[in-house]
């Protein structure tokens, strides 16, 4: 039984390569030519997490600082594998065959081609461009645009991947960031003065809800002191408060308070917006709502009065 399964077996294999046109030989070479470009894909891996754990001894710090290492894994592994197909179809003659008749019309493919890389090429240049000037680096909290805040998660030959705060990744072709306004919070210094906004009526004291902000401000763990010896000599508050408008309902203070991330300050602004609020309303300090005065004519009270009348 299990000879005639064999036999079965063998009759297959050579029916399928007679249609093919290749060879068990040729088909050992690609299985070769495959199996040497996967492996030199993953030496290159291995190369690159190496030298990660040997340049950086904060595994934590890595992917704030592999943005290009990254990158040249993904075009060497992009490289890889073109050679790899390339020499595939130059080794089997059926497939060089084929190959010949393909590119027979060369300069109509060449130019279809031309066109449809056109956008292709862009975005590989676009990514060879930020690796070079680095605007952001795999970690780096960034907004391009208009588009929703995200950390950089990888740099690709095609686009970048960013992760936002909701657990989803957006893909931007780099052709795409190169032309943008590029919003990083981390490149250079990630320390941030958050400026939180707090409206009080026109009939409440300000110096009270002044005091509020700064003594909540100051109160927060991640407020941060980030005055200069000389501004601490002149006693400069370490959270100024200013009165930056006069609306039609109130007045509006500005709080400038620092922390050391964005993230950070996030969590401070959310925080200061509850605890203030509460402090306000323990302290009679009115939060402003729209008021709207109606003023009646003498002439226009007269007529009223008579139709009513």
């Amino acid at each position: 039984m299990f000879g005639g399964i064999w036999q079965w077996i063998y009759l297959g294999k050579r029916t399928y390569t007679m249609v093919a046109g290749i060879s068990q030989n040729e088909l050992i070479q690609i299985g070769i030519i495959t199996l040497v470009s996967y492996l030199l894909v993953q030496l290159g891996k291995a190369l690159i997490k190496r030298s990660i754990r040997k340049t950086y001894s904060d595994p934590s710090d890595d992917d704030a600082k592999i943005t290009g290492l990254k990158f040249l894994y993904n075009t060497l592994s992009f490289l890889i594998y073109t050679v790899g197909v390339i020499a595939i179809i130059y080794t089997i003659p059926p497939l060089k065959n084929v190959g010949k008749t393909l590119f027979a019309g060369a300069g109509i493919f060449a130019a279809i081609l031309g066109f449809a890389s056109q956008q292709a090429f862009s975005n590989i240049i676009g990514g060879i461009f930020l690796v070079i000037f680095k605007p952001f680096r795999v970690g780096d909290l960034i907004k391009v645009g208009e588009l929703d805040e995200g950390y950089v998660e990888d740099i690709t030959l095609r686009h970048t991947v960013i992760r936002d705060f909701e657990n989803k990744r957006i893909v931007i072709p780099n052709s795409m960031i190169s032309s943008e306004t590029i919003h990083n919070s981390n490149l250079k210094d990630e320390r941030v003065m958050n400026r939180i906004h707090f409206g009080i009526s026109y009939d409440s004291n300000m110096d009270t809800a002044t005091a509020i902000i700064q003594k909540s401000a100051l109160n927060h763990p991640f407020f941060r002191d980030y005055r200069s010896i000389a501004e601490t000599k002149d006693d400069k508050p370490a959270v100024d408060v200013r009165i930056i408008k006069w609306g039609d309902s109130g007045i509006t203070l500005r709080a400038y308070i620092w922390t050391d991330t964005q993230e950070e300050g996030f969590a401070l602004k959310t925080d200061l917006i509850y605890t203030v609020k509460k402090e306000f309303e323990a302290n009679n300090i009115e939060i402003p709502f729209p008021h709207r005065t109606i003023v009646y004519k003498n002439n226009e009270l007269k007529k009223k009065e008579q139709e009513t009348i």
